[in-house]
């Protein structure tokens, strides 16, 4: 079955949504300093900004999921954008560290929700084929943004102070992120339905929630949470203590989205060979292992190529996951399951940054936390390693 032209445009769409949402939520490491430095906060303190955030967005994106599927992407992914929009903007005028929870991570938690779910699953169901291919390039949005907007964010700063980096920042959401929203489109049903309003073939929610493989898939997900997240709140506070510029250290967060955007074609191409659910496995454990290069970093070379190998794996991992979902479930309630899936992260995503900053507070060092980073994502490829060969309940 040949792909609709339109399919495509859907694919570059969701790319620029990804790098939008995500290139916003990893600038956290540009503002970090400046938090801090402003408010007076401690390292823990100023983590909970970035762990709040992803606490809400990967909560609340089973409702964006939900409100997908009712509604359609575009309407749900415009909304999330201007609620990005108005968090950045509101964070501008900030008078405290309270002030930055409430609109920073509130604000952006909301509108990822309201984003992210919602529109890598709108890619989905346009794809018989190339399925795989069209999950990474719309993915790589993730990496492409996590690459360009850190960097520019640091250059705003330095330029125009941190209020009005985050004015910049609003604008462009505002420009951009709400005209690659309005770009979104459900895909059409499949020319054999009887009809225009038929569904597409799965499983629903609760048939999948019945379902093995989404439990050890959940569980994968919940492991390697703080994994994933620890590196995006904290790598530039441990290069600045070694003594890097700004520009290095803020950089470190551009070479994983480097890592990353390698690791959504490379992996994808591996998957095609091994398996999904194999090379899943191999990417939460190579994630894992890519903290002992952390843990032995000594200067820039050391970090630059732990940023590296954890992006690529990273990377993977989240381009994967979509694809399985699709692979176990079909596309009936993709968006409800991806989304509840995503829940699983919430809670690493919260916890670990700002467990992080309270162990380095209390330690004066990112030791023991490299090494429960470790221990985790021994878990999570024991989890998806139990995903080989197993079926969902699609239809």
């Amino acid at each position: 079955m040949k792909e609709a032209r339109y399919a495509w445009v859907v694919v570059w769409a969701v790319f620029v949504c990804l790098a939008v949402i995500f290139g916003v939520s990893y600038s956290f490491a540009a503002f970090f300093a400046s938090f801090a430095h402003a408010f007076d906060a401690q390292r823990a303190d100023v983590s909970l900004v970035f762990g709040l955030s992803g606490l809400l967005y990967f909560v609340l994106g089973a409702g964006g999921g939900m409100l997908s599927d009712r509604f359609g992407p575009r309407a749900v992914c415009c909304a999330g954008m201007l609620s990005i929009a108005l968090g950045l903007a509101a964070s501008s005028f900030a008078n405290s560290i309270a002030m930055i929870y409430l609109a920073y991570g509130v604000g952006i938690g909301i509108g990822i929700a309201l984003v992210y779910t919602p529109s890598i699953s709108c890619v989905l169901p346009w794809f018989t084929q190339r399925r795989g291919l069209a999950a990474g390039i719309a993915s790589a949005g993730i990496g492409a943004g996590t690459v360009l907007v850190p960097l520019l964010a640091t250059q705003a700063i330095a330029a125009l102070e941190w209020r009005g980096a985050l004015r910049v920042l609003a604008l462009g959401v505002l420009v951009l992120g709400v005209f690659a929203a309005f770009m979104l489109r459900r895909a059409p049903p499949p020319a054999a339905s009887a009809s225009a309003s038929a569904r597409p073939p799965g499983a629903t929610l609760r048939e999948a929630l019945r379902s093995p493989g989404f439990w050890w898939l959940y569980l994968a997900v919940v492991a390697a949470g703080p994994s994933m997240f620890i590196p995006f709140a904290h790598v530039s506070a441990s290069a600045r203590d070694l003594g890097l510029g700004e520009a290095r250290a803020v950089g470190l967060v551009g070479l994983i989205g480097i890592g990353s955007l390698a690791g959504r074609f490379a992996i994808g191409s591996l998957a095609d060979r091994l398996g999904r659910t194999l090379t899943l496995t191999l990417a939460q454990a190579a994630m894992g292992l890519a903290y002992l290069l952390w843990n032995a970093a000594g200067g820039y070379p050391a970090l630059a190529l732990f940023a590296l190998v954890f992006g690529l794996s990273y990377g993977g991992i989240v381009a994967l996951l979509p694809a399985i979902c699709m692979d176990l479930f079909g596309a009936r309630a993709v968006a409800s399951i991806l989304g509840t899936l995503y829940t699983g992260a919430a809670v690493g995503n919260l916890l670990g940054p700002v467990a992080a900053g309270a162990v380095f507070d209390r330690a004066g060092s990112y030791a023991p936390v490299m090494w429960g980073c470790l221990a985790l994502s021994s878990i999570a490829a024991a989890a998806s390693a139990r995903l080989i060969g197993l079926r969902g309940p699609r239809y």
